[in-house]
C-alpha cells in the first residue's frame, strides 16, 4: 500500500489537508465567485462509489453548461474542472483549456496530436504524428504533474517540486545551464540537440548564457516558452513579460520566417538588447 497521506504533506501539494469544510456536495464548476476559498477534497477528483480500475473517471462531474452536467472520460477533462474557466484562479494562472485547444498554433499534445511537425529534439519514443505502434504522440497531464518519487502514488497530489512537477523546471532568470534545471524539459527533449542549436541557432547563446556552460546569466525556456500552448504563436512560443519587454518601436512579437531552415524575427528587448528586429 502506497502512502497518500505522504503526498499532501509535501511543500508543493493539492490543499486537500489545508482547506476544509468548504466543499459542498452541490456545488457548481467551474466557479463563479472569485471570492469562494479555494479548496480540493478527494471527491473533487474522485468518486469512490463508481470507480472501477478500467475507468477511474467513472462517476465524476466536471462542468455545468445550462442545465447539462457532463462527466470525465479523460483525464485532462478533470483537471479542467478547476484549472479552465473558473473565476477562482490563482495569481498569474489562466485558463488551461484555452492554452491547450487543438485551434492554437502550438500547444503541447494533451487533447490530440500537436501541430508543428519539426521537432527535432525529442527523444524516442516521442514524436510529433504517430507512425508506428511504439510512437508517443500524446501525452497527459500527469505526465508532468505529479511526484517527484517513483515510488510514490500515481497523480498530481504532491511533489517537492513547485507546481506538482514531477521534475525540476526552474523559471528563473539569470541562471546557470544544467541537466537539473530542466529537467522537466529533459524528460521528452533531448539536451544535445537544444544546446547543439539544431532547432534555433541561438538556443544554447540564450539558456547557457554568455558563459556557457559555466555561464550564470542564461534564461529559463519559460522565458520564451509556455509549457502548456500559446494563443499567439507555433513552437510554443510566449514571451516571460516580467522577462521580456517590447523594444524601442513598442513591439514584442515572434515572426516565422521559415518551416525547413528554422529561421525568425524577434521584435523585443531582453537583458538590455533591444531586438527591432533580431533575425536568424
Amino acid at each position: 500500500m502506497k502512502n497518500i497521506e505522504a503526498e499532501f504533506k509535501k511543500t508543493y501539494r493539492h490543499p486537500v489537508f489545508d482547506v476544509r469544510g468548504v466543499h459542498r456536495a452541490d456545488e457548481v464548476l467551474p466557479e463563479t465567485d472569485s471570492q469562494q476559498p479555494r479548496h480540493a477534497d478527494c471527491v473533487d477528483c474522485h468518486n469512490p462509489h463508481q470507480l472501477t480500475y478500467s475507468n477511474k473517471f467513472a462517476g465524476i462531474k466536471v462542468r455545468r453548461v445550462g442545465n447539462v452536467v457532463s462527466s470525465a472520460t479523460k483525464e485532462y477533462d478533470l483537471c479542467f474542472k478547476c484549472h479552465a474557466e473558473s473565476a477562482n484562479l490563482p495569481g498569474r494562472f489562466a485558463n488551461k483549456r484555452s492554452e491547450f485547444a487543438l485551434t492554437n498554433p502550438s500547444f503541447h499534445p494533451v487533447e490530440g496530436e500537436g501541430k508543428n511537425t519539426a521537432v527535432v529534439s525529442l527523444l524516442k519514443p516521442y514524436k510529433e504524428k504517430k507512425v508506428n505502434a511504439s510512437d508517443v504522440s500524446t501525452i497527459s497531464c500527469d505526465d508532468c504533474h505529479g511526484s517527484e518519487s517513483a515510488s510514490s502514488p500515481r497523480g498530481p497530489h504532491g511533489s517537492m517540486n513547485e507546481h506538482i512537477l514531477v521534475d525540476n523546471f526552474s523559471t528563473r532568470d539569470n541562471q546557470p545551464e544544467s541537466p537539473f534545471a530542466y529537467a522537466l524539459c529533459y524528460r521528452c527533449h533531448n539536451r544535445d540537440s537544444i544546446l547543439g542549436n539544431e532547432s534555433f541557432k541561438f538556443h544554447s547563446l540564450h539558456i547557457q548564457g554568455t558563459g556557457g556552460t559555466a555561464g550564470a546569466n542564461g534564461t529559463s525556456c519559460y522565458t520564451c516558452h509556455d509549457s502548456h500552448g500559446s494563443v499567439d504563436n507555433k513552437y510554443l512560443i510566449k514571451f516571460n513579460q516580467t522577462v521580456v519587454f517590447p523594444n524601442s518601436a513598442g513591439m514584442l512579437k515572434f515572426v516565422e520566417k521559415g518551416i525547413a531552415t528554422f529561421h525568425g524575427e524577434c521584435y523585443l528587448s531582453c537583458h538590455g538588447v533591444d531586438h527591432n528586429p533580431k533575425s536568424y
